[in-house]
């Protein structure tokens, strides 16, 4: 029987579903469905998360305390007692299946009811359909508190910071009839200071503005943020998005509804080429963002901010409100995204200790027993390592591209130096090696660099505030450094690092050292271990698969190593 503290169990049954359990305070496990079941962002119940949680923790369902989750609008209460909508909807927006004539009249109807927020009776009824899916995994008659979105998503950024006096602000597409919140965070509460509606959403804007340029919403807003470094510059009085928003004070006023605002969207996207429409909605969005955060700061006299919602995911708007004139402090929750409301959940039901977010690995692990077994009968090329970082070392000083496979899986949309490709980022060509024969993608996406911290403070020109651990914010480089991280750089001279600690515990810090003594450069460049589209990879098994099917060099994997068929010289 483990009486180590209380477990409380956090789900998120939406887009990008996980769970996360947390004990006495620390965050023990955090795993999203779609690491499980394969699917990439996976929207269904996170049955195997929960199991996954439990596992890792080592209790049975009876040991929990509580369950908790989020979100009982009408939209999603609907999601959930109807599973074949949600479903519909996924397999439509991933590009699964093709639409229908009715679509369109669906998406009108959706966006309207997803501005309403949870009543009472949305409430019993999202409580009635997650106490059926709790049933057969033994937690129905566990305790079940289901949370408003955006205090899941401002409550996970405050205590991931853990500082005291801190702004919280959240900003994505919509939950529980809002689109973004602001609070402070004091003596580890959090009290709303101002909400904003869903109506007004900067998160959906920028949404349609990924479907119209024939990317996934709710998946490729990234590639807009890359594609818009690609266009000529705009002036902003010449571009017609940046008043479709209005900031009042720390309010948004949208000048379309999300219907209307769609058809004036793909108007103006028919007289645009890709680039500049990417570039102007890239620029609006931070126009209103900074707005906003600098009005909110002025109002607050805050000096450390907190960050999460999905808006957030853009790295070179966090650079921006990062560099605002008096913040001591910006923090973007790792997991910023809807996949992190979970973690939120367990965040308002608990009282995590103030380290519990020193580490991200906190998904599976798989013994050393396993990956022996899985490499031995691979039928590939392999060795057993008593020195696997002193190998990757000299392997990725030579030039080769190297899958890495290490301890647990970690948490969150990037990969940081647990299941990672790794290469120099100054082999000519790395980015459209990997971007176009390997990973299989748009020419244009740009990679990130893992960086010791010694080589931060000497590398970027603006790196000043905590250390970046998880890639949620743009830097610039130094001129004199742009040539040793030409891969890992975009047109304009930003990147977008992860700080690791010099003296940090692991395989990954220690190989990051070993770089620098062999290069001269504490630096490599870090993406993730999967195929374009597919999850990163997760068990032994997937990372074989994944290996061959990107053709890498080489793969490192606990203590073994598996040479590709063909390497490069």
């Amino acid at each position: 029987m483990n009486d180590s503290g209380k477990n409380i169990l956090g789900l998120w049954d939406g887009h990008d579903s996980g769970a996360a359990l947390m004990r006495d305070g620390r965050l023990v496990c955090a795993v999203n469905e779609e690491r499980l079941t394969r699917r990439k962002l996976e929207n269904a119940f996170p049955r195997q998360s929960i199991l996954a949680c439990l596992r890792q923790g080592q209790i049975e369902p009876d040991q929990v305390q509580r369950v908790v989750g989020c979100t009982t609008d009408p939209a999603k209460t609907i999601a959930r007692l109807w599973p074949a909508s949600k479903e519909r909807y996924y397999r439509l927006r991933r590009r699964l299946d093709a639409p229908s004539p009715l679509d369109p009249l669906i998406q009108q109807v959706k966006y309207h009811l997803t501005e309403w927020p949870g009543h009472p009776a949305t409430r019993w009824l999202s409580t009635l359909a997650l106490k059926r899916e709790l049933q057969p995994l033994g937690l129905a008659h566990r305790p079940l508190t289901l949370f408003d979105h955006h205090r899941c998503h401002a409550a996970a950024a405050a205590h991931g910071l853990g500082l005291d006096e801190t702004l919280v602000v959240t900003l994505d597409g919509v939950g529980d009839g809002r689109s973004g919140s602001l609070h402070r965070f004091h003596q580890g509460q959090l009290t709303p200071i101002a909400s904003i509606a869903a109506r007004n959403s900067a998160g959906i804007f920028f949404e349609q503005v990924t479907t119209l340029l024939h990317l996934r919403e709710l998946e490729d807003e990234g590639k807009v943020m890359a594609l818009a470094d690609y266009a000529p510059p705009i002036l902003p009085q010449d571009n017609p998005l940046r008043d479709w928003i209005q900031v009042s004070g720390v309010d948004f006023q949208a000048r379309h509804h999300a219907s209307g605002q769609l058809r004036h969207l793909r108007r103006l996207f028919w007289h645009q080429a890709c680039e500049p429409f990417a570039a102007m909605a890239q620029q609006a969005l931070e126009h209103w963002v900074v707005t906003l955060v600098t009005n909110a700061l002025q109002a607050t006299g805050a000096k450390r901010l907190a960050l999460a919602g999905g808006v957030f995911a853009n790295v070179r708007l966090n650079g921006r409100i990062r560099a605002l004139p008096g913040v001591e402090v910006c923090h973007v929750f790792p997991h910023m995204g809807d996949g992190g409301l979970a973690v939120g959940a367990v965040c308002l039901a608990g009282s995590p200790r103030t380290d519990w977010l020193t580490d991200l690995h906190l998904g599976p692990e798989h013994t050393p027993e396993t990956i022996a077994r899985v490499v031995r009968n691979s039928g590939l090329p392999h060795r057993h390592l008593t020195d696997p970082v002193t190998e990757a070392a000299r392997l990725l000083t030579a030039g080769r591209i190297v899958g890495w496979f290490q301890g647990r899986m970690e948490y969150g949309p990037r990969a940081l130096g647990g299941r990672s490709v790794l290469a120099r980022p100054d082999l000519p060509g790395i980015r459209d090696t990997l971007n176009l024969r390997l990973k299989k993608r748009a020419w244009y996406q740009p990679f990130c660099p893992a960086m010791r911290d010694s080589e931060a403070a000497r590398l970027l020109a603006d790196h000043h505030g905590p250390p970046n651990r998880c890639m949620t914010s743009l830097y610039h480089v130094r001129s004199e450094f742009q040539s040793a991280l030409a891969g890992v750089i975009g047109p304009n001279g930003t990147c977008r690092p992860q700080m690791v600690a010099d003296d940090a515990p692991g395989p990954f810090a220690a190989l990051l050292a070993a770089m620098q003594e062999s290069t001269g450069f504490g630096v490599l460049l870090n993406t993730s271990f999967n195929p374009h589209g597919a999850p990163l990879v997760n068990t032994p098994r997937e990372a074989l698969s994944a290996f061959q099917t990107m053709g890498l060099d080489h793969l490192v994997m606990g203590e073994w190593i598996v040479d590709g068929a063909v390497i490069r010289s």
